[in-house]
């Protein structure tokens, strides 16, 4: 375990999660998984990573909506519409499916 003295020059560095989102089936296994916890927010975020790891303005493009309502779209808390969500899964080459539980 590092000292106090070692651990004050240490620097983090952010987290970016769009970076890790590489080849589609990372993407489609870190879609299952938020999928799977049910979380709203987290799904708007994932989606978000998504889009982000894809190119925003080329989502934005294929979805016709502008960047800034794309980026509030998917922001944890917002509340999008079903066709909003549609249009960006199309747009980002995953689809949403429904199995028993």
């Amino acid at each position: 375990m590092a000292t106090k003295k070692a651990r004050k020059g240490l620097k983090l560095l952010p987290f970016d999660m769009s970076e890790w989102l590489d080849n589609p089936k990372i993407i489609a296994e870190y879609l299952n998984q938020v999928l799977a916890d049910g979380d709203e927010d987290e799904l708007l975020r994932a989606l978000g990573h998504i889009a982000k790891a894809r190119g925003m303005s080329q989502i934005a493009a294929k979805t016709g909506l502008g960047r800034e309502s794309l980026y509030k779209a998917l922001a944890p808390g917002a509340r999008p519409r079903h066709d909003t969500i549609v249009k960006v899964t199309r747009a980002l080459g995953v689809k949403l499916v429904a199995v028993p539980t």
